[in-house]
């Protein structure tokens, strides 16, 4: 059986039903996946999916090669990825995984998988894939048994982040998994819930569930000015990403959430560790200095991040792709549905509104995230020919993940993505002017290297 190392990707497992992803190699990743667990110790492993229409039989298939090792399953069913996480931390296996194509297209689906706690590195899966290749499996016969996870987890999260008053809100699911418990959780909670898209549909027939891109979030704007509701929150696919939306209908983008979330918690936990990723605003790191916090920027991927929250010991961590980790009162795995839990406490302990909040926290001129397609044969080898020739006396060059150029006016960013064929770029600036030469400064490095180039942005 040919497998197609395409699908083994840096955070989790991923690629096209039928042609890339089939049954019979569902099978083989079981396997792969059911001896691992077994050589940590554990027994057994829990296991969720989505609602998307090819994962019941993914889901099958994985679990046949899962039991075919011996090792045990604990089925919790059609469930939001950090229902899995919060069920591996909860009962008698700390390990899990769930079939979920997340926010990416249809005909997509994949696997995200955590091991005694820890989601799998990069290094961690593709030893998966030499193990699957090699038919490294352990053999036996393990047992299947179910259990409903929803009403532990939302006791938990109720008892967790009480609530001062009752909230209006509005909550895009995306026919996507939140709508299997946020509505319900949040009712509980004390609000007011006024629900969009809450039925799970595979085919996604009002919008794609990915809140990272404007023209989704156009129907929770409508709905929160229509309503007048506290705050819209909208999620993707798996729900383990948050998009935000103010009374105004202005979206409030992941990583300036994350500056009000640490300063919530700095306020009783000063001198916290808090991480962010290098596509983050600059003001994440002032605001957490400012408020007498300990900003540590970090590479972006969830896995990557969620192993520095750990290393660190860090409250908080968050990426500006909308991965938000809270290890103040929780686990420190990404879930919107509590973040978004949180949010709404932060929103029931103060009167302003949710416009007033957000102003108070600062803003500049960005760009959202830029493509550039590079071929993925020579996209690394392209990226360290751009690290050799850096050259900004001028500014503070950080290596961590690609390059980072923090001006005393603004920053630019360029750096490889892990699951695509793509150079990504990010620039944030003071004003227009700044943000123009910060590009223009990018542009002519970048071409330098290489005048082939189809650079995604405009500078003057």
């Amino acid at each position: 059986m040919e497998i197609n190392p395409v699908i083994f990707r840096a955070y989790d497992i991923r690629g096209i039903v039928d042609s890339q992803l089939t049954p019979e190699i569902m099978i083989e990743i079981g396997k792969g996946l059911g001896s691992l667990t077994l050589e940590t110790g554990q027994k057994a492993l829990i296991c969720g999916r989505d609602g998307r229409l090819t994962s019941p039989v993914l889901m099958e298939n994985l679990q046949k090669g899962i039991l075919s090792t011996g090792c045990n399953i604990i089925d919790i069913g059609v469930v939001p990825s950090p229902l899995v996480y919060f069920a591996a931390s909860n009962l008698t296996s700390n390990c899990g995984i769930v079939v979920t194509g997340s926010h990416n297209p249809p005909e997509y689906n994949g696997v995200k998988m955590m091991m005694n706690a820890s989601a799998l590195s990069p290094e961690q899966i593709q030893d998966l894939y030499q193990r699957i290749l090699k038919k490294n499996f352990k053999v036996g016969q393990g047992n299947k048994t179910e259990h409903d996870i929803r009403d532990e987890y939302i006791k938990a999260v109720c008892e967790n982040v009480p609530l001062k008053r009752k909230l209006k809100i509005v909550v895009d699911c995306g026919n996507a998994m939140a709508g299997i418990i946020a509505p319900t959780l949040y009712q509980k909670m004390g609000c007011e819930v006024i629900a969009l898209y809450p039925e799970v549909d595979g085919h996604f027939p009002h919008h794609h569930p990915d809140p990272s891109i404007p023209e989704n979030l156009q129907d929770l704007i409508s709905a929160v000015k229509k309503h007048k509701a506290d705050i819209g929150l909208a999620f993707d696919g798996d729900a383990d990403r948050l998009g935000v939306v103010t009374n105004m209908g202005e979206t409030i983008w992941p990583d300036r959430q994350l500056i009000l979330y640490a300063l919530d918690i700095l306020k009783d936990n000063p001198g916290a560790n808090i991480v962010y990723d290098v596509k983050c605003s600059s003001h994440v790191k002032t605001m957490v200095e400012q408020h007498g916090g300990k900003p540590i920027m970090w590479k972006t991927g969830h896995s990557l991040v969620k192993a520095k929250l750990r290393e660190t010991g860090a409250l908080l961590a968050g990426e500006m792709s909308g991965h938000v980790f809270f290890k103040d009162k929780w686990y420190g795995f990404d879930d919107a549905i509590y973040c978004g839990a949180r949010l709404l406490a932060i929103l029931a302990d103060d009167l302003r509104s949710s416009h007033e909040i957000f102003a108070d926290i600062p803003d500049s001129i960005n760009t959202p995230e830029l493509k550039l397609p590079v071929d993925e044969n020579v996209k690394f080898d392209l990226m360290q020919r751009l690290l050799n020739k850096a050259n900004f006396p001028d500014a503070d060059v950080s290596t961590i993940d690609g390059l980072r150029v923090d001006f005393a006016d603004g920053w630019g960013l360029v750096r490889p993505s892990n699951t695509t064929p793509y150079l990504i770029l990010r620039f944030e600036a003071d004003d227009e002017k700044a943000l123009n030469a910060i590009k223009k400064r990018f542009a002519e490095f970048l071409l330098a290297e290489d005048a082939t180039l189809q650079l995604p942005f405009q500078y003057l």
